[in-house]
């Protein structure tokens, strides 16, 4: 089924894109959440219109991306752990954590964006990779030390 993108989603494509897709993915899922609409003369020709009012749009949000981006290079966070015998950690510090020490900095990152190959299981200062837009990204420095209490 030949869809038209209503809103960006993960894995198939961006707004105004015009996509094929399964039946079923498309009845069952696209649609109900009205992500997409089909793809007939009418809707084709309404998003073309919407795509150049779209990437304008879209270059104001790599704008901000960017900038976003650039304010988190510079920032380093800091996550306190419990640790044991020989500085070993009790469990590990996630993405969920380092979303969570972003969002008391003031910045609003999902833990989605948080790209890391695995949890971070010692002290010490780790490169996490943020990932604002498909091609803006960001690296922060994560500072994982003693829970003093």
């Amino acid at each position: 089924m030949l869809v038209v993108l209503r809103e960006n989603v993960k894995n198939l494509g961006r707004i105004g894109d015009v996509v094929k897709v399964s039946d079923g993915y498309a009845r069952n899922f696209l649609l109900p959440q009205s992500l997409v609409v089909a793809a007939d003369e009418k809707n084709v020709a309404a998003i073309e219109h919407e795509k150049k009012l779209l990437e304008k749009k879209r270059l104001a949000q790599k704008g901000i991306a960017e900038e976003l981006a650039k304010k988190l290079s510079d920032f380093s966070c800091t996550v306190s752990r419990k640790v044991g015998e020989h500085d070993k950690l009790f469990g590990s510090v996630s993405s969920n954590d380092v979303s969570d020490a972003l969002k008391k900095a003031g910045f609003e990152i999902d833990r989605h964006s948080v790209q890391m190959p695995g949890p971070i299981k010692s002290l010490g200062v780790h490169p996490v990779t943020i990932k604002l837009e498909n091609d803006v990204t960001a690296t922060v420095k994560v500072w994982v030390v003693k829970d003093e209490s």
